[in-house]
């Protein structure tokens, strides 16, 4: 059986993503109710039974640190670990200069373990994937690197990486956010976006990360530099995710993957878990999504007073544990652990996260509230764009942020 190493890249600031990045990792944010999200990267790898992981941060790193602390301990024995590893300045005093760079910077790592394949994934996108199906497609290629791709509309795509392959897909070039994206062969108005996951045999990813580091014109990316360099001298392929499959997916999944590189994105994807029917199910106990559970009990929903409207609803929404529904109503909302709802306030399409209390008699719509935030009773958020403006962060898209532990007066 093939060794395989895995690497997370976990350090990105994930500026579009601020005032939810202003204390912690992007991979860190909570995402989904319960979980963070670098908890759908891992579990795909542990769900497709790789157990050797490093993850590499950076900024900020701390409650990133603890979560996997918390969530990830595996058995030590059997030689299993998910192990975060911070930027060491190892080759000089700069930070990580981009992907390739932080690959460079641990090769210490890829040499101890001696892998004979090295997987290279980001840690901030959300999305279900049994990576075995990967491997097993980049060996039969008999490719030296293959990336993962999803096919998209060529009036979506222009916002990521572009990949152009041949009838066999082997790579034949790569663009970063053109204005006028190449279709897939055979498939006009259909373009081949990058989901940014490597798998590199370990001989050519040391070569090239190495060959890469004494570019001085390089900005060490494997997207931007080291593909488009590489792509005639190796043997380079694209992986169809559209095709992977994993087990208790429904049709409406398959091909889902999310980058939630702005507040925006993370507001629909957040949204996407409380449809009716999901096209990201996050109920599918043959593919779990694990993450640390807090020692909290059940929700609780109460009173039950129609005659004055004092009732505790939820509707299409996703309530965690220790959440409290007192007398209020939510709807088409994610509640994190410990939210609680007060009497006569109305809560719809918002994420609340752990801890916020929301008084009586205030309204939410479209909202984004992080940790332990008090709204004070009769307060209104998103039903007021002009002056939310004034007192909040809010979105091209009119998505109010509200930052962690922020004191609002009402």
């Amino acid at each position: 059986m093939s060794k395989v190493l895995v690497m997370i890249l976990a350090g990105g600031e994930g500026t579009r993503l601020y005032p939810l990045t202003k204390e912690r990792a992007k991979p860190a944010v909570p995402f989904g109710g319960r979980y963070r999200i670098i908890d759908f990267a891992l579990s795909n790898f542990i769900n497709s039974g790789f157990f050797q992981l490093k993850v590499l941060t950076q900024f900020k790193s701390e409650s990133l640190n603890r979560h996997l602390s918390l969530a990830w301990r595996l058995s030590p024995k059997l030689d299993q670990y998910i192990d975060p590893v911070p930027a060491q300045m190892r080759t000089g005093r700069d930070w990580y200069k981009g992907t390739a760079d932080a690959i460079y910077q641990n090769l210490n790592l890829i040499k101890d373990a001696n892998p004979d394949y090295v997987c290279v994934f980001g840690g901030d996108h959300v999305y279900k994937m049994d990576v075995r199906q990967m491997l097993n497609y980049h060996i039969k290629k008999g490719a030296e690197l293959t990336v993962s791709a999803i096919p998209k509309a060529i009036h979506e795509a222009s916002s990521f990486g572009i990949i152009e392959v041949d009838g066999e897909w082997r790579i034949k070039g790569f663009e970063e956010k053109p204005k006028n994206p190449k279709p897939i062969p055979g498939r006009s108005g259909i373009a081949l976006v990058s989901m940014g996951n490597y798998i590199f045999n370990t001989g050519v990813l040391l070569e090239e990360v190495t060959a890469d580091s004494k570019k001085k014109d390089s900005r060490h990316d494997f997207g931007r530099d080291i593909i488009p360099r590489i792509k005639k001298k190796r043997k380079l392929f694209a992986y169809d995710f559209y095709k992977n499959k994993v087990p208790g997916m429904t049709p409406a999944e398959k091909g889902y993957w999310m980058d939630i590189g702005s507040l925006d994105a993370y507001w629909q994807a957040s949204m996407d878990l409380v449809a009716v029917s999901p096209v990201f199910n996050l109920y599918n106990n043959e593919w779990p999504i694990r993450t640390y559970y807090h020692p909290c009990p059940p929700a609780k929903f109460v009173f039950a007073d129609k005659k004055s409207e004092r009732v505790g609803i939820a509707t299409d929404s996703i309530v965690s544990e220790g959440c409290i529904i007192s007398g209020g109503q939510i709807n088409r909302s994610i509640l994190s652990p410990q939210v609680r709802i007060n009497s006569y306030s109305y809560v719809t399409e918002s994420i609340l996260m752990e801890g916020v209390n929301v008084g009586r008699h205030a309204k939410i719509k479209r909202a984004i509230i992080d940790k332990f935030v008090e709204i004070p009773p009769g307060m209104e958020i998103g039903y007021n764009i002009k002056e939310d403006k004034k007192r909040f962060y809010v979105t091209e898209s009119g998505i109010v942020v509200v930052p962690k532990e922020a004191v609002l007066k009402g």
